[in-house]
Formats: structure tokens, C-alpha cells, sequence
């Protein structure tokens, strides 16, 4: 009796740009909340996190988790999450686990947002951030991140959403073909 392995079903991937737009809608919806607590003084800061932090939960957590796996900005450009081993939507312990580490990176780009202008070497608090997504650019099957990895996940394309990409796309090429005339 031998052991076959089986390879892993193929799935249409997802363009590292869509992965971007995707998350930078979800992250742009949850900074504006956070940003509107905003303001100078400690305590005002830490409302500001604490706000980003829930904010990050229900919105690519608990709406993915209830949603097929996909978040608004996911929606948006037809992308979702499915478990890389059962090929199913995650539990919500996976979502957790993948989203826990991804809300760090984003809030650190938060804070970078916010001080960068009185601090430029808070730039420096995208290096974790880059060095999560940068793993996807070394996987050429399932394109994971370092966050995809630890929790088990892939992101695929879906054909369910509102194609924001695709509808930019022909709004750009229509004004192209409108100017040229």
C-alpha cells in the first residue's frame, strides 16, 4: 500500500494590485473611523487604537466570517479567503489568527500615517508590513503571504462582488477614447 499525494486543487490567482486595492478600502474604511477619535493628547491616541483595533475585527473578521470570506474591499474587487486545506470558508479562530497579525502591520501603517510628517522615520514602521506581503512574491502557487501561511489561508478570486477594478478600468478607457476624439 503506498501513499499518493494528492495536489492541491487550483484556484484562479489573485493579482498582487486587487490584494492591495482590497486591503487598502478595508484598511481606509477603519482609519477614517479610528482617524475621527484622533487628536493630540495620550489618551485620545489610545481611544484612536483601541477603536482601530475593534473596527479591524468586525470588518475582516467577523463580516468575512459571515460573508464568504470576504470583507467590503474584498467585495469589491471580486477576491475572498478560503482555508488552504479543506478549500472552505475559514472558522472564525483561523480569520482571528490571520487577521490578528495583518491588524498589527495595518496599524502601524496607521501610525506612520499619523507621524510622519512631525517624524519621517516612522516610515520606518512599514518594514513589517512589507516583509508579510514580500513573502507572497516568493510563492508562486498560492501566492501566501506570511500571515496566509501562519493560519492556513489562501486568497482567490471570486465571482462574486462588484468588479471596482473592472468597472475602473472601462470608466478610464472611455474617457481615453472620448479624449482622442
Amino acid at each position: 500500500m503506498s501513499i499518493e499525494r494528492v495536489p492541491p486543487k487550483h484556484f484562479p490567482k489573485v493579482e498582487f494590485g486587487r490584494r492591495a486595492m482590497a486591503s487598502g478600502v478595508d484598511f481606509l474604511i477603519v482609519w477614517v473611523v479610528s482617524s475621527l477619535l484622533g487628536g493630540s493628547q495620550l489618551g485620545i491616541q489610545i481611544v484612536q487604537i483601541l477603536v482601530f483595533i475593534v473596527g479591524w475585527a468586525i470588518l475582516r473578521v467577523i463580516v468575512p466570517y459571515n460573508n464568504q470570506g470576504q470583507s467590503l474591499g474584498r467585495y469589491a474587487f471580486d477576491i475572498k479567503v478560503l482555508d488552504v486545506e479543506s478549500a472552505r470558508i475559514p472558522d472564525l479562530q483561523t480569520f482571528l489568527r490571520r487577521e490578528g497579525i495583518l491588524c498589527l502591520s495595518a496599524l502601524l501603517v496607521s501610525i506612520t500615517l499619523s507621524n510622519i510628517i512631525r517624524n519621517p522615520t516612522a516610515i520606518l514602521l512599514l518594514i513589517p508590513l512589507a516583509i508579510d506581503c514580500g513573502a507572497a512574491f516568493s510563492d508562486p502557487q498560492f501566492r501566501q503571504t506570511l500571515h496566509d501561511r501562519f493560519a492556513k489561508t489562501m486568497v482567490i478570486s471570486s465571482r462574486r462582488g462588484y468588479s471596482l477594478d473592472l468597472k475602473v478600468k472601462q470608466i478610464l478607457d472611455k474617457v481615453q477614447r472620448n479624449m482622442r476624439q
